[in-house]
């Protein structure tokens, strides 16, 4: 029995030897890989040397394109149409007659009116004379002076009515599809078509109220039109005198020629519009920038490691970043990897020219 309980002693110190064996060897190994963890490793990077270059600031805009001049064509009075004298979708002169309205009833009428006028005038002459004799008094004269001035009026009245029958294109420029037919009868409400000058075109767009004061008469901007890659150039030649309280921006117009008749009105423009150039800019990927609760960073090798350094940014494009401040010619920019830096970070530099 003894010798049993013997046994069973020394298996049991055996047993919690080897336990207390394999606890050291894990606090030693776990102390030894904690030491090694206190050295960094390197990450690796890219960066760039700060240069300064030409720096065009533009501003991308949108606008719709405008007919230079656009007018409904209607009718100033009603009848039935005589004649049309335009081919649909045509050139047209300014004062060519586009279509006749008959007019037998109102020049019936100017005949009618034009003896009347005539015997007023016959009556206003033979009253002079009798006036000059003091065969009548002044008043039955100023009477019959007064009968000419209003058949000679009612006269001019007609003649005016006429001359509305035949309307005539008030300006040069491509009219559209016609509403009417010869036998219409149409009446001032009725539009007849549309008269549009395409020769030239109106771009209007609307810019931020902060780029107001950099915004010139006679400034030139580049613009392309939805289906074509073709880039047009139109020049600014008038700007709305205040800001749009609602949008907080301001309306400018610019004028291109269409001579070839490439561009349409009502089209979408996109718009280049050219602010200011800078001569010894810095322009960084826009992959460079960090954002942060203050503002924005961007980190620069320095002895090895990585430094933080807060910058100032303006205008962008898809890839790059202009800086105001913050960064100096010179300055190794770090480019990938950014995000999972710190500042005093050890790295391993990969220079891209």
């Amino acid at each position: 029995m003894k010798l049993k309980t013997l046994l069973i002693i020394i298996v049991l110190i055996s047993i919690g030897g080897l336990i207390f064996y394999r606890i050291s060897k894990n606090s030693e190994g776990g102390e030894g890989e904690k030491s090694k963890g206190d050295k960094k490793p390197a990450t690796s990077v890219s960066a760039m040397v700060v240069k300064s270059q030409v720096f065009n600031d533009n501003l991308s805009l949108s606008g719709s394109i405008e007919a230079n001049e656009q007018v409904e064509i209607h009718s100033e009075t009603s009848g039935i149409v005589e004649s049309i004298n335009f081919q649909e979708g045509s050139n047209v002169s300014k004062g060519q007659l586009l279509f006749k309205v008959n007019d037998i009833e109102l020049r019936a009428q100017l005949n009618q009116a034009r003896t009347k006028e005539n015997l007023a005038s016959e009556n206003e002459r033979r009253a002079k004379l009798l006036l000059q004799k003091e065969a009548i008094s002044q008043e039955e004269y100023d009477i019959a002076s007064a009968d000419f001035i209003s058949a000679k009026a009612q006269s001019q009245l007609i003649s005016a009515q006429i001359s509305k029958t035949s309307v005539k294109a008030p300006f040069s420029g491509r009219i559209g599809l016609r509403n009417i037919s010869p036998g219409t009868y149409i009446t001032p409400a009725v539009l007849v078509a549309n008269l549009v000058n395409i020769n030239q075109l109106k771009i209007t767009f609307s810019i931020p109220e902060k780029y107001a004061s950099q915004v010139k008469i006679n400034s030139n901007i580049s613009f392309e039109v939805t289906g074509s890659t073709e880039k047009f150039v139109a020049k600014i030649y008038a700007i709305e005198p205040s800001i749009e309280v609602n949008t907080r921006t301001l309306q400018v117009k610019a004028i291109t020629q269409n001579n070839n008749g490439k561009i349409f009105p009502g089209t979408f423009a996109s718009i280049i519009l050219p602010l200011t150039q800078i001569n010894d800019a810095i322009i960084i990927p826009t992959e460079a920038i960090v954002p942060v609760q203050s503002g924005k960073k961007v980190y620069v090798a320095n002895n090895g490691v990585a430094k933080e350094v807060a910058v100032e940014t303006s205008s962008r494009t898809e890839s790059s970043v202009l800086v105001l401040s913050g960064l100096k010619v010179g300055d190794t920019l770090i480019t990938s990897g950014v995000m999972s830096l710190k500042d005093e970070a050890p790295i391993k530099l990969k220079i891209k020219n």
